[in-house]
C-alpha cells in the first residue's frame, strides 16, 4: 500500500519487486485515492486500486505490506490507512511493516504486545508514541506468527525474503535472492541499530557547505527494474544533491518491469549540462538519445554485475564524498556499516 501524499520509495518498490519475482504472487499497489503516489520527491507511481475499489471487489489480501506512510514521522498515521488495514486484517493474513511503516502498523493495535522493530534512528520516538507495542532492536526483521516488521529502509529486503520463504518455500526465496544479488548466504537477521548521531549531522553539514551540490537526473525507461530503481534513487536522495529528478526525455508515462506506471518529476531539463545522468538500462538507450542529454558524467549500471546494488552505490558515494559521508548515508538507510 502507499500514501498519495508521500511514501518511502524502497519500502514500497522493493517488496513490490521481490514478491513479483517469485512468479507466484499477484502484487498490487493500493492507496486511499486512485491518484499518483509521490515517492521520495523524485518519482510518481500510479496505484493499481484505491481502497474503495478493493473493497467493492471483495478482495482480501494474503499479505499486506505497510511502508513508511508518515513522511519521516512528520505526520501521524492517517486514520484512512489505519482503518483500512484493520478492516482487511483477518487474523490469518500476513502483515509486513517496513521501516517507519511500524508507526502505521502500531496505530492499528494489531501489534499490541507483539514484537516489532523500525528504523534505528526512530526507535526511541516510536517506542514513546506507541508503548503498547513490543519494540525490539538488534534484528533486521521480526516475526510473530503472521506479523512481520523490519528495521529501516534497506532492511525491506530481509523482511520480504523472510515472508517469501514462509509462503513459497526455500527454493523460491533462493531464486529471488539470486535475482537481486543479495550479498549474504542466509537472510541476515542480526542488525547493528546505529543511529544518525551528531557526528553524522556534522558530516552532512560539511558536505553541503564545502562540496559541490550536484544536479542528479535518473533517466526513466520502459521495463526498468523496480528494485534497482528504488535502490539508486533512495540512496542518492540521501546525498543531499542540488536537485534530484527523474526524466523521461519528453515521454510522460513509463511502464516498469512488473507493470507499474511511472511518472517522472521533471518534464524539462535545465539548459546547462547535467552533473550526473544515471541510466539503469544503457543497453536500451541509443547513442542518439544519449547524446541528446548533455551531461558532465554518465553513470551506468552493469546488468551482469554480481554486486548488490546498494554496495555499488555506496562505493561510488565514498569515492565522491569520502568514507565518513558514505557511512552517514548508510545510517540514513539503516544499512549495516560492515
Amino acid at each position: 500500500m502507499g500514501d498519495n501524499d508521500g511514501t518511502e520509495m524502497f519500502d514500497l518498490l522493493a517488496p513490490f519487486y521481490l514478491f513479483n519475482a517469485t512468479e507466484k504472487a499477484n502484487v498490487y499497489v493500493v492507496s486511499e485515492k486512485k491518484a499518483p503516489i509521490l515517492l521520495v520527491n523524485s518519482l510518481f507511481i500510479l496505484p493499481h486500486f484505491s481502497f474503495s475499489e478493493i473493497d467493492s471487489l471483495g478482495l482480501t489480501p494474503d499479505v499486506i505490506v505497510i511502508p513508511n506512510l508518515t513522511v519521516h514521522l512528520k505526520t501521524p498515521p492517517k486514520a484512512a490507512n489505519v482503518n483500512w488495514i484493520k478492516k482487511l486484517y483477518t487474523g490469518e493474513n500476513t502483515i509486513l511493516a517496513i521501516c517507519d511503516g511500524a508507526a502505521t502498523a502500531a496505530a492499528t493495535g494489531i501489534y499490541d504486545g507483539k514484537p516489532i522493530t523500525t528504523h534505528s534512528s526512530d526507535w526511541k520516538q516510536l517506542k514513546k508514541q506507541f508503548p503498547n507495542v513490543g519494540w525490539v532492536q538488534g534484528v533486521s526483521y521480526t516475526r510473530n506468527k503472521n506479523l512481520y516488521s523490519t528495521a529501516g529502509v534497506s532492511n525491506a529486503t530481509e523482511g520480504s525474503l523472510a515472508v517469501i520463504e514462509e509462503l513459497f518455500g526455500d527454493q523460491v526465496m533462493e531464486k529471488v535472492k539470486k535475482d537481486v544479488r543479495y550479498p549474504h548466504r542466509d537472510i541476515k537477521k542480526d542488525h547493528q541499530n546505529r543511529v544518525v548521531n551528531m557526528a553524522a549531522v556534522i558530516t552532512i553539514v560539511k558536505k553541503i557547505l564545502f562540496k559541490h551540490d550536484r544536479d542528479v537526473v535518473f533517466l526513466l525507461q520502459d521495463g526498468v527494474n523496480e528494485f534497482e530503481l528504488a535502490t539508486v534513487l533512495d540512496t542518492y536522495s540521501r546525498t543531499f544533491p542540488g536537485s534530484l529528478n527523474t526524466f523521461g526525455g519528453g515521454i510522460p508515462i513509463f511502464k516498469s518491469k512488473y507493470g507499474l506506471t511511472l511518472l517522472p518529476t521533471a518534464q524539462q531539463l535545465p539548459d546547462k549540462p547535467l552533473d550526473e545522468l544515471h541510466i539503469l538500462r544503457p543497453d536500451a538507450l541509443s547513442k542518439t538519445a544519449e547524446n541528446s542529454l548533455p551531461h558532465k558524467e554518465l553513470v551506468t549500471y552493469d546488468k551482469d554485475s554480481l554486486q548488490y546494488l546498494f554496495v555499488v552505490c555506496m562505493d561510488r558515494i565514498q569515492l565522491l564524498y569520502g568514507r565518513n559521508f558514505a557511512k552517514t548515508v548508510k545510517l540514513m538507510l539503516d544499512y549495516d556499516l560492515n
